[in-house]
């Protein structure tokens, strides 16, 4: 098995995709890429708009070698819909592409969703049918592909339990030598998500940290993640590579010294220093009007290499 991250926050952009490689068999797992459009009052710097162009072209070389792509849930930065988007960076022609002739297991559209999600997948299934080779609702199944198995957790909360934000579901990647569970927006703050965490014990985790940079409006959830995380460091064996909400918040490097062991981001997993751009919009905007700021040395070297 070899795990190849594509997309998140320390490589630039939103986003926790990840392509799994299992002898000739892709699987590409929430395929999707976005910028906040607004972060400190700010709309994304020249950088970030780059970072996202980079991210979608790596999304879409991915999805050539895949047979099978899993949804989470219906968020921009975890599928690509069928619009034109710029901080998608998205279009009808992008997500035909995308899904033509794919396997797609999708979080189930009509059952535990809110009506914001309820409407996206709607409007995704109505385009995605007419191209994908075949689509089954995930939620809670297992699917034996001979090689390996993918298996889909239950419906558990966006967050924190009896979040606004609807459900998403995670996924277990198993080929009898190797597991990757891939706990999508679970933000590793809720009790249900741990659990099945814990009772899967993987070889790699891969989540999305708690949206500490949201404190002021989601409560404690720093110490709360910080609990969480250490128990599944406890029970289980697993790699932890852990980014996407955790990594907008410039003091994401403490957090990680807090745990009992040190997670990777998807930057430092791929050997890079990270490039937390959303979080540096301030200074990155700073930067295109000729200020010297200072920046970490990941969005230094980002901004040498891609600018």
């Amino acid at each position: 098995m070899k795990i190849i991250p594509l997309a998140s926050e320390s490589l630039g952009v939103r986003s926790l995709a990840v392509f799994v490689k299992i002898g000739k068999s892709g699987i590409l797992i929430d395929p999707g890429a976005a910028l906040g459009p607004k972060r400190y009052s700010l709309p994304p710097a020249d950088i970030e708009m780059k970072a996202l162009r980079l991210a979608r072209e790596k999304i879409q070389e991915y999805s050539k070698k895949a047979e099978i792509i899993t949804i989470s849930h219906y968020h921009y930065d975890h599928h690509t819909p069928f619009f034109e988007g710029i901080y998608e960076s998205s279009s009808p022609e992008i997500a035909k592409e995308l899904y033509s002739g794919k396997i797609l297991l999708i979080k189930h559209p009509m059952e535990n969703i809110n009506h914001s999600q309820k409407k996206r997948a709607h409007e995704f299934l109505r385009h995605a049918k007419r191209v994908a080779k075949g689509i089954e609702f995930a939620d809670s199944k297992l699917f034996d592909f001979g090689k390996f198995t993918v298996e889909f957790s239950p419906p558990v909360p966006h967050g924190r339990e009896g979040s606004k934000l609807g459900f998403v579901i995670m996924v277990l990647i198993d080929d009898g030598k190797k597991s990757i569970l891939h706990a999508s927006d679970t933000q590793l703050i809720n009790d249900k998500a741990v659990e099945w965490i814990i009772e899967k014990n993987p070889d790699v985790l891969i989540a999305g940290g708690p949206p500490t940079y949201l404190s002021y409006r989601v409560g404690n959830v720093r110490e709360i993640g910080l609990k969480n995380i250490n128990r599944i460091i406890s029970e289980t064996n697993a790699t932890l590579i852990i980014d996407h909400h955790i990594v907008r918040d410039k003091s994401y490097p403490q957090f990680f010294e807090q745990l009992d062991k040190t997670p990777l981001t998807f930057a430092e997993f791929l050997g890079k220093e990270s490039a937390p751009l959303e979080a540096y919009r301030k200074e990155l905007h700073k930067i295109e009007r000729g200020e010297n700021v200072e920046v970490p040395g990941g969005i230094k070297k980002f901004l040498g290499d891609v600018g």
